[in-house]
């Protein structure tokens, strides 16, 4: 298996921004120290109570500054909200500041919040994402100057002043549970994944299918398959339990959609769940609607808490259902204390990842 350091950069009341992310790149250099692969980010915007990520690409650069091993990337670029030529142009920079350590995710948005204020249609946001694959493709080619015309996307004869380190590109990342999008992830070679909000029951058949239609296009290397989720670590379960499940129910508070005039808690909660139930994802609708309720959480082993040993067997348990061999972890959440945060990092670090590093679930 492999590990990641995921992380929203929630954002925190009793800090400010500088500060925030001072603390996340300590975060990292104590991953790089104890052996995490990589380490990743969202692009987020316009939610202060949220996120305190738009920028993606300057906490890969950031973080592959202070750290020497680990690759650090994003997941990802809400390609939709870029211009694909200068994208290109950052995504080859990042790489090579990083020195070939670079990760690149591509999603196409799930927050039509996040398209408004650009003056972007929310609902034409797939195609692009997937043509920018083939963008990609042609401006890191071997034809340069490049041209490409496709769908979207328009190039006449631009020469990129900087290529990336990593040919053909760095490698590419979908988060997706969408058949769809699947099938493309799988044919051009894309690692994928998905977030707590997808039951792994639900999840395991089609990333089964996903593996088998990537062997059947010929790929040399294994795929990626990522879950993301809260994971906590104390030296005992009754430790862990005590100071990491309440704050992990309200870890993901910030994905609720914002409270209108005279809205309860529960009047946003019915909101999401409505949300997804409108897309046909009933048990998503079911987990993001309960998810706040403790109980819950750990009954279903929607997040991983407990001593190393009650960890590394969740995990394991976990992957076998929901067919992922990469394990993203989001170790900052809600208002837990910084001793406790890094002791979490390090017990899993020290402990957690040496149990399952021989793992492999395919």
């Amino acid at each position: 298996m492999k590990f990641a350091h995921f992380s929203h950069v929630w954002g925190k009341p009793d800090m400010t921004a500088h500060a925030r992310y001072e603390q996340l790149w300590r975060e990292l250099e104590l991953c790089d120290e104890l052996g995490f692969d990589y380490s990743f980010c969202v692009e987020h915007h316009f939610r202060p109570d949220e996120s305190w990520m738009s920028s993606p690409a300057l906490y890969a650069v950031g973080g592959n500054a202070r750290t020497r091993r680990l690759r650090v990337g994003v997941m990802g670029f809400v390609v939709p909200l870029h211009h694909p030529l200068r994208l290109a142009e950052e995504i080859a920079i990042v790489d090579q500041m990083s020195g070939g350590r670079f990760e690149c995710g591509l999603v196409p948005g799930i927050s039509p919040g996040y398209f408004t204020p650009f003056g972007i249609d929310y609902n034409f946001r797939k195609s692009p994402t997937f043509e920018f694959v083939n963008y990609l493709r042609a401006a890191y080619g071997e034809a340069q100057p490049f041209s490409f015309k496709g769908d979207n996307f328009t190039t006449d004869s631009a020469l990129l002043a900087v290529q990336p380190v990593q040919r053909p590109h760095p490698p590419l990342w979908m988060m997706s549970r969408d058949p769809q999008t699947l099938a493309f992830c799988a044919e051009n070679g894309i690692n994928t994944g998905y977030f707590i909000s997808v039951s792994r029951a639900e999840a395991g058949p089609r990333y089964r299918k996903f593996l088998e239609d990537w062997n059947r296009h010929g790929h040399k290397t294994k795929p990626n398959i990522g879950y993301s989720t809260v994971v906590y670590v104390d030296e005992t379960d009754e430790n862990a339990l005590e100071r990491g499940l309440q704050r992990a129910s309200q870890a993901y508070v910030g994905l609720l959609p914002l409270a209108e005039r005279g809205e309860t808690f529960q009047d946003r909660l019915m909101r999401q769940r409505k949300r997804f139930e409108e897309r046909g994802e009933h048990s998503a609708a079911k987990i993001m609607s309960s998810m706040f309720d403790p109980n819950f959480m750990l009954q279903n082993e929607l997040v991983f808490i407990g001593s190393p040993k009650t960890v590394a067997d969740k995990i394991r348990k976990a992957s076998e259902i929901g067919f992922f061999n990469t394990l993203m972890c989001e170790f900052n959440f809600a208002d837990l204390p910084e001793a406790d945060l890094m002791r979490s990092i390090r017990l899993f670090g020290e402990e957690v990842i040496p149990a399952l590093r021989g793992y492999e679930p395919f």
